[in-house]
């Protein structure tokens, strides 16, 4: 569609006539994040009322939302293996204009902090001490008890900025760090929590397909300080909720 065509669909905007503004509402949706700028345009011209701003502002949030989600089942088709990218677009629904490279410099610098301490010769339990060391006390991040509900909880650039989160996006941050180290850490959703499973390495041979059942050293609580957790009190957390522990 060219210039002039666009521009004379957004000057139909404001249409009294519910009918034909619905048609060009859906027309505009149509053709997706191209045509953002001309409606931030047109939104800025001092020549629009409130009315035709409103309409235009519910377009925009329209797009908006049909990319995220386009991306994220993208994402998931691909597998979703990413954790990352995962978390970056749905801290983009918020943060339209989120600067990724920034994110992925302050979790490298992170990663940096916690690499410099590590060596092959330590046993996990003692990768995952120093970890939490440089993770939670240098860094400083930790559970955000007292507002857990937030939504900024769920957003990894703010849950960066705060040094505060929920169980899953402090898991997140936790696990894309450790994937990034070679640290074997899975996510393991809990009834209305979300730890980390440290897998055996040995026990992990070639790469994973989804299918193979490793075995768990222990589990981290990245929402408690990184508390190390056995498989017993994980039987029993399940236990309290009536449901029977399974097999790991």
């Amino acid at each position: 569609m060219s210039e002039n065509e666009i521009r004379a669909l957004i000057s139909l905007i404001d249409d009294p006539d519910e009918q034909v503004f619905e048609q060009v509402r859906q027309r505009i949706i149509s053709l997706g994040e191209d045509v953002v700028p001309d409606l931030e345009s047109a939104w800025s011209a001092e020549d629009h009322d409130d009315f035709f701003r409103d309409r235009v502002e519910d377009i925009l949030h329209t797009i908006h939302i049909s990319g995220i989600t386009s991306r994220l089942k993208e994402w998931a088709e691909a597998g979703g293996d990413d954790l990352l990218e995962g978390a970056l677009i749905v801290s983009r629904y918020r943060y339209p204009e989120l600067d990724e490279q920034k994110v992925r410099g302050r979790l490298a610098a992170i990663r940096q902090d916690i690499w410099l301490e590590l060596n092959d010769h330590l046993t996990s339990f003692e990768k995952v001490r120093i970890f939490n060391h440089i993770f939670f006390q240098v860094h400083g991040f930790k559970g955000n008890k007292r507002n857990y509900h937030a939504p900024q909880n769920s957003f990894l650039n703010e849950v960066l900025d705060s040094r505060k989160g929920n169980p899953l996006s402090l898991s997140i941050i936790y696990q894309v760090i450790a994937e990034d180290l070679e640290l074997p850490l899975r996510g393991v959703n809990l009834p209305n929590h979300f730890v980390l499973a440290y897998l055996d390495e040995e026990s992990m041979g070639g790469s994973a397909t989804g299918d193979e059942r490793y075995n768990v050293l222990f589990y981290i609580n990245p929402f408690s300080q990184g508390d190390i957790l056995g498989k017993n009190e994980i039987d029993e957390f399940l236990r309290k909720l009536n449901i029977e522990p399974r097999a790991s």
